[in-house]
């Protein structure tokens, strides 16, 4: 059991993962940077950017009047931490895995709604109280009361690859979604 919780720990520090985003030095991703045939929604300070085989498009932050998020993979955290241990030893055994699991991303404006397909980062899914701090956060990008150059700077300062532990990831997005 050790060395599942090690490997885990191991995985999480390749990426800087606060809630749902996925955050570099130089950008922020709604789930997994998309690489490769990957799909994925690029967060600016001025928009929502598709990128990836077969989805395209931006909507500026202004005309955005909502972004939800659908068939995201959410538990609790201890059903997160033993099914990330055994998707792990699966993988592990296995040699890999099949593609991440993916969920959608709705962006609504006046004129359109886009459903966007966006791949799940963490193994296993998203722990609850995260997912319910970034969907408000998200909220709040969409209501203009909240600013992605906030998680930028901290991209720019602290994504070089180390994901914190929850309550400062928690702490990191409660701050975001407060901040005007």
């Amino acid at each position: 059991m050790f060395v599942v919780l090690d490997v885990l720990v191991v995985l999480e520090a390749l990426v800087a993962m606060i809630g749902l985003f996925w955050i570099t030095k130089e950008s922020v991703y709604v789930g997994a940077e998309p690489e490769g045939y990957g799909r994925g929604v690029r967060l600016t300070p001025e928009g929502l950017q598709a990128v990836g085989t077969g989805q395209e498009g931006f909507w500026s932050w202004a005309d955005v009047r909502a972004v939800t998020v659908h068939y995201a993979k959410v538990r609790s955290s201890t059903r997160w931490l033993v099914g990330s241990m055994v998707d792990t030893v699966v993988d592990l055994s296995m040699g890999g895995g099949d593609a991440p699991s993916a969920f959608e991303l709705h962006v609504q404006t006046d004129e359109e709604k886009a459903e966007l397909t966006v791949y799940t980062a963490p193994v296993g899914g998203y722990v609850q109280s995260e997912y319910e701090l970034s969907v408000a956060l998200l909220e709040r990008f969409a209501q203009g009361t909240a600013d992605v150059g906030r998680l930028l700077e901290w991209g720019s300062v602290e994504g070089g690859g180390a994901t914190p532990f929850r309550a400062a990831r928690e702490a990191l997005l409660r701050s975001w979604a407060a901040a005007a």
